[in-house]
């Protein structure tokens, strides 16, 4: 007979099965909860880890000042980070992880698109993405290398893509099927479209195509791979590898886009650009942002709080968000000068590649942040508390929002993928096919 008395620690049994949370001893296993418990489906007993749900820690009691999460300017007023600002005060504070951290990664196996002998019993998750808002829809295949710009022109019923492999793709939205291939001879750097136009950057020119009428030109100047396109103020801006930013600007007389001015300045090559206001800002890969006035094309300020390559910038409210290789995402308010600086550092574990952004479902803002370990981080904004994570097999660089929730990714294998943000799936492509007008995270306002 098997006879369990109860001593100075309790009952045995009923301690390994409910472990030390239920007024037991400590265990070997430090607290952990049984993943298998919470899938329902533990079969072990006894059991070494917890069946219960660990009690949620007091959050720590937060720093303020320059050197906690809550910053305060000195030396600036009310707008551009004077008084204690908002930003990394959510969720998870400023290190961007959520109280209850998800799974670090999904399962390698279905990463690799190998068979996993694990099945449903994977302690991993078989997903690209880990987030409760979130889901892959389609994956566009074709592309033979990486995925370096991705566009839907307004009117039209077909998603660009463009390639290292030298290829500009044609998917139609009502079927997720290629339409036709364009080969372009030389690596696709970049793609942007406007309206019924499609930019499309490539070494030493930027070729341009209307969607509606089917004109096309080849605008010339710049020298080496163009990395980065954008419009405003009915000027095309495209920065190339020397480290110019070429301007032309459309003449309604003859239809065609007409060299404008250069931009001079960055010593290395310029790899993002972003217009907000009256603004350009142009990233480099000598460390430094720069700040163009568009009226007149000067630069009126240079940033230089990055230690790396500074990859992307974004324009968000009235705020400059920006990431580098040095593992932050930095976020930029004017101050009463009109000087840009440094609000809030948000620090990665990993080298950031690009910054896009787009409203969830209540209108909130979510930022997207692609970095080198083949991942996607997704923010709340301006809490920067974690959203969820996109996998892939190799880096994103290209993210492109959509209308409705929807927005794609290109990553290194050349793999393009379709994604929805609390969208129904059944009208995903119908949304896309109807919608005119492609949700911006641009502001309209400027920051000065």
């Amino acid at each position: 007979m098997d006879i369990e008395t109860d001593g100075r620690y309790g009952n045995k049994r009923m301690h390994n099965r409910l472990g030390p949370g239920s007024g037991g001893a400590p265990s070997s296993t430090n607290g952990k909860v049984c993943n298998y418990w919470r899938a329902g489906r533990c079969n072990r007993f006894p059991c070494p880890f917890l069946h219960s749900e660990l009690p949620e820690a007091a959050p720590p009691k937060r720093p303020t000042g320059p050197g906690g999460n809550v910053w305060r300017n000195p030396n600036t007023g009310g707008r551009g980070g004077g008084g204690h600002n908002r930003w990394g005060k959510g969720p998870g504070g400023g290190s961007g992880i959520a109280s209850h951290k998800p799974p670090d990664r999904p399962c390698k196996y279905f990463l690799a698109g190998t068979d996993c002998s694990y099945g449903e019993r994977c302690r991993y998750p078989h997903s690209y993405c880990i987030s409760d808002s979130i889901t892959m829809l389609t994956p566009l295949m074709g592309h033979e290398k990486g995925v370096t710009g991705i566009a839907l022109p307004a009117g039209s019923d077909k998603l660009y893509s463009g390639s290292k492999d030298g290829t500009i793709r044609m998917w139609d939205c009502q079927t997720g099927q290629c339409a036709g291939v364009i080969t372009m001879g030389r690596e696709v750097g970049c793609m942007i479209s406007e309206g019924p136009w499609l930019f499309v950057g490539i070494p030493d020119a930027v070729k341009v195509w209307n969607m509606q009428t089917a004109a096309e030109m080849n605008l010339t100047g710049p020298t080496g791979q163009v990395y980065a396109l954008a419009v405003a103020s009915e000027l095309l801006f495209a920065a190339a590898q020397d480290g110019r930013i070429l301007a032309w600007r459309f003449s309604a007389a003859t239809n065609c886009f007409e060299p404008a001015a250069s931009l001079d300045g960055h010593k290395l090559a310029v790899v993002s650009l972003i217009v907000g206001g009256m603004r350009l800002y142009s990233a480099s890969m000598d460390k430094t942002i720069r700040v163009w006035d568009l009226a007149t094309l000067q630069c009126i300020q240079t940033l230089s709080d990055h230690t790396d390559v500074v990859m992307s910038v974004l324009c968000w409210d009235q705020f400059l968000l920006s990431c580098s290789l040095d593992k932050t995402i930095k976020v930029w308010a004017a101050t009463e000068s009109g000087n840009l600086e440094v609000t809030y550092t948000h620090k990665e574990e990993q080298g950031a590649l690009a910054l896009s952004g787009m409203p969830d479902a209540q209108s909130k803002p979510v930022l997207l942040c692609s970095l080198n370990d083949n991942t996607v981080h997704l923010y709340d904004l301006p809490s920067f508390s974690d959203r969820g994570r996109i996998f892939s097999k190799q880096e994103i660089r290209a993210i492109q929002m959509g209308p409705g929730g929807l927005f794609f990714t290109g990553d290194g294998t050349g793999e393009l993928k379709h994604w929805d943000q609390q969208v129904s799936s059944d009208h995903c492509l119908e949304v896309l096919t109807t919608s005119k007008n492609m949700i911006s995270f641009s502001p309209v306002t400027s920051f000065g």
